[in-house]
Parts: C-alpha cells; structure tokens; sequence
C-alpha cells in the first residue's frame, strides 16, 4: 500500500500546476482502493468562479467517474487544510477521510481557524489526518504569495 506522503506528493504536483497557472497554489487528489481516481487544483482566477477550489473540482470529477455523489470509502489528500466550503463538499460527498498538509490560520474549517466537523448532529464524520508533508505544503504558498507581493506572479 502507499503511504500518506506518497499521495500528498501527488497533490503537491497538482499544487505546482496551479502555481504555474499563476492560481494559488493548492493541490488535491482523491484516491480509493489506493488508486487516484481524480485530481484538481485550483482555478479559481482562470475561471472567475469563486467555487473551483482544488477539492470541488477533484470531487466532481470522483462522483463522474464512480457514477456517484457518495464518495464512500474515499480518501482526499488536499495541500492546504479545507475551507468551511470544501469542508461541507466533503462532508456532503461523504469522503471517509481528509488528509491535508499545511494549516490554514485564516480560512481553515477542520481545526486551524474552527472545525466544522466538531458541530454535532451531521451524519458523516470523516477522519482527519493533518500535517502531512507540511513543511513542503506551507513553502509553495509562502513562496507563490513573496512573488505575488513583489509583482512577479
């Protein structure tokens, strides 16, 4: 089996795609049965729709291909921790477990500004597993927004 990095790495790529892109740079990858069925990243400026974050875009795509919206038995590896919207796309699409690396002090819904997980009366609860390659998730972000403040992006 693979293991946690192996995937965050591949959503790490996705990441670098949108920085390419000039987007922020996050990355995501949704795997079952320890294969990548979809993967996104964000879009957000190319498209002028605020929803095309890196997890909306990887979950269409999932629930495309498993002919689905119940994501059962899903893993999402995401480089930066979810919004309060990707948050509830996960919960809806009923993904098993989040994986995220780098927190996100202003934005993050599972932990890092609050935890929309923690409010109860939902009938999913994915599991969550932080941190995962952190450090590299946090340095493209910091990096993208240092070019971004001097122009370059």
């Amino acid at each position: 089996m693979k293991n946690d990095s192996y995937f965050m790495e591949l959503a790490l790529a996705e990441a670098r795609l949108a920085f390419a892109e000039k987007e922020v740079p996050v990355g995501c990858v949704i795997v079952k049965d320890d294969q990548v069925i979809a993967k996104g990243h964000n879009t957000k400026e190319q498209s002028q729709i605020s929803t095309h974050h890196a997890e909306i875009i990887a979950i269409n795509q999932a629930c495309k291909i498993l002919k689905t919206w119940r994501l059962d038995g899903c893993e999402i590896y995401v480089s930066l921790e979810p919004c309060s919207m990707c948050a509830g796309a996960i919960l809806q699409s009923r993904i098993s477990r989040v994986i995220y690396g780098a927190s996100d002090y202003k934005g993050g819904a599972l932990g890092s500004n609050f935890n929309l997980y923690s409010i109860s009366g939902f009938n999913h609860y994915p599991d969550i597993t932080r941190g995962v390659l952190e450090k590299e998730c946090s340095t493209i972000l910091t990096f993208f927004f240092k070019q971004k403040r001097k122009n370059l992006i």
